[in-house]
């Protein structure tokens, strides 16, 4: 029997968990699945139906009634909620400022967390987020927690919205991303931490080449 390899990578917003994993992912034949893009559909669902984000029952209700899609295409990860096409929808800055709230709720993360299993189960795959390898998969091969400094973090994500033709502005982004550690760490539900067992990779002063280097070799090491 072929057994499964998983790679958990984790770490604070815009450590560049997501474009190191899908590049990771494609280097290796690996499914790639974006589990921060699945709290972010349902926060844009949450907006679109005006539920309030505070309210953990009426988010899982809202859960409970919508499925989640992400197909890896050769441009990227699509995501789809009830076969529409959100991919852009779900990166707006209004989308950005739900999330933590989202993905604060017990009842939610616990639906997720299944639902991200699932698709771990599938295959050989890449998950990123905050809490995989501590709490998704904490069974993973190998586990990564990417970090670096906010400033760094915001000016990524300054240049991927720009990118994207998104209004952007650098000292908004580096308030919100120090605010969204605070929040991702304190939460009482699968708190942002690195896995005692996690390699960590400070990426403040590497290159995305870099960072997905390190993790090729990681994952060659004859430990997998």
């Amino acid at each position: 029997m072929t057994t499964i390899i998983n790679i958990a990578i984790d770490g604070p917003a815009g450590a560049g968990k997501s474009t190191v994993a899908k590049l990771v992912a494609e280097h290796l034949s690996y499914l790639y699945i974006d589990t921060g893009a699945m709290y972010r559909t349902l926060a844009y669902a949450a907006i679109q139906h005006k539920v309030d984000v505070q309210d953990g029952s009426a988010l899982k209700a809202l859960l409970d009634t919508i499925t989640i899609q992400l197909i890896n295409e050769e441009e990227g990860t699509k995501v789809f909620v009830n076969d529409q096409d959100v991919t852009t929808d779900i990166r707006t800055a209004e989308v950005n400022q739900y999330v933590p709230q989202v993905a604060s709720h017990e009842a939610v993360r616990l639906e997720m967390v299944e639902r991200q299993r699932k698709l771990a189960m599938e295959g050989n795959s890449i998950l990123d987020g905050r809490d995989i390898g501590t709490h998704v998969l904490p069974d993973a091969k190998l586990k990564v927690f990417l970090t670096a400094s906010v400033d760094v973090r915001a000016e990524r994500r300054h240049e991927e919205q720009i990118k994207k033709g998104m209004p952007s502005n650098v000292e908004e982004l580096k308030k919100e991303i120090a605010k969204r550690d605070e929040l991702d760490s304190t939460r009482a539900v699968a708190p942002l931490r690195k896995a005692s067992d996690a390699v960590e990779l400070d990426t403040t002063s590497l290159s995305i080449a870099d960072v997905v280097d390190a993790i090729i070799d990681l994952v060659k090491r004859p430990v997998l």
